[in-house]
């Protein structure tokens, strides 16, 4: 008996059928059940009956898919999948019990079968990470292969991409993309094995986004906790909100773009986007990475982050400031002498609606005067990235900071319900 193997136990009257998990202790087996949901349960006085053995063996699995091809079809248009891992591209490792990268581009196309007819596949890998170990490195790869699918005729292209710094990536490909095609991030809460997964619908809606119009860098998801809408978010708009719903991601401010009816294959737009075909590719991946973005708490040891601000050797950082953007009045000398060393310092809120305005409170002239500059309602992990973006390409960062560039920095602020 070993993990991966389909079992039957039976204890006290209770009988649970699954495939075994690795378990941390060896007073317990784990089973995965049928639903997805894994079960407890003491070894004392179980009886266990393997029914099959090594039902999950990942690399066989692999290795079956590779050999599948994908049809091509001359009256439907080409989309490329382009993979970075996450759990949208995950499997189970029954030996572990983890959820891992396992599968390029291609695997996926072949997991979710409804993507079949929709369109011609062209599939690549760029990374096979978990979004917490995503860099600014691999940012520059992923903009550079986008923009080598769109030479090579795509008409769309769809990101997979894990959920945690989806919005940081979205980001940074606004920035560095001028693009005549969707480009459509997409991602999953819940990996694929459990019965709520939202892989598939999130995949599907994702792609008919990419067939669409908005030549803009989107975010794609689920709009509610039903299998029935995806939201298309603005790459520079989006945030993720919740740590597990599935619909996470939500546009911070306004209204998502648009959405994508599941079901009817409908794709609707409700604000103004750049349309496809309106500009030419164009492509500027330098970053400057000597960028950090500080969140002030109330209670922060002041001097000791001075300390280290004065030491960093930064060319930008981004203040995550208190309501219209402030600080403790004790760091603004520390800012003041930034700017004078020639590093840009942008404001932004911790609010998640509304936006910086320094000119009510003293605190805020004071920060004005110190040569702080305002970013409106742009978030704070936008605002990092713009930053990091603007110092590598443009003559005035600072200036930059202040003025939209991809939608990041809305006219007015109202709320949206």
């Amino acid at each position: 008996m070993n993990p991966g193997d389909r079992v039957r136990v039976e204890r006290a009257g209770v009988t649970n059928e699954g495939v075994l998990m690795p378990s941390s202790t060896p007073e317990h087996l784990v089973v995965k059940l049928d639903g997805g949901y894994n079960v407890g349960i003491a070894r004392e006085d179980a009886d266990v009956d393997v029914l099959e053995s090594d039902v999950y063996d990942v690399e066989a699995a692999q290795s079956e898919s590779a050999e599948s091809e994908v049809a091509f079809d001359d009256d439907l248009p080409t989309i490329s999948l382009i993979s970075t891992g996450g759990t949208i591209a995950s499997t189970v490792d029954y030996r572990t019990g983890a959820v891992t990268a396992q599968f390029d581009a291609e695997d996926v196309l072949r997991a979710v079968p409804d993507l079949a007819g929709r369109a011609n596949y062209r599939g690549r890998v760029v990374a096979n990470i978990l979004s917490e170990n995503m860099t600014p490195a691999v940012w520059k790869e992923l903009a550079d292969a986008v923009a080598e699918e769109i030479r090579a005729g795509a008409d769309g292209v769809v990101v997979m991409h894990g959920t945690d710094t989806m919005q940081f990536s979205a980001s940074a490909l606004s920035y560095m993309l001028d693009t005549p095609v969707p480009i459509v991030f997409t991602g999953s809460q819940r990996s694929a094995d459990r019965p709520s997964s939202d892989n598939v619908m999130n995949a599907v809606c994702a792609v008919e986004a990419a067939k669409a119009d908005a030549a803009e860098v989107l975010v794609c998801m689920h709009a509610s906790t039903s299998d029935d809408v995806c939201a298309l978010h603005r790459g520079t708009r989006v945030r993720k909100n919740h740590t597990s719903r599935r619909d996470a991601f939500e546009t911070v401010g306004a209204e998502p773009l648009g959405t994508v009816d599941y079901d009817a294959e409908a794709v609707e737009f409700r604000r103004e986007y750049a349309e496809r075909g309106a500009v030419e590719l164009d492509v500027d991946t330098d970053l400057n990475e000597d960028v950090d973005l500080l969140k002030f708490t109330p209670g922060m040891d002041i001097d000791r982050h001075a300390e280290l601000l004065r030491s960093a050797a930064l060319d930008g950082l981004v203040v995550e400031g208190t309501g219209l953007g402030h600080v403790h009045t004790e760091l603004i000398p520390t800012l003041e002498a930034l700017v004078d060393d020639g590093v840009v310092v942008a404001m932004t809120s911790q609010c998640l609606e509304g936006r910086v305005c320094d000119r009510v409170y003293d605190t805020g002239r004071d920060l004005l005067d110190a040569g702080v500059v305002e970013t409106g309602d742009t978030l704070p992990g936008t605002a990092k990235v713009k930053l990091m973006w603007a110092l590598a390409n443009l003559d005035d960062p600072a200036a930059a900071m202040a003025r939209p560039i991809a939608g990041e920095l809305q006219e007015r602020s109202v709320p949206w319900t």
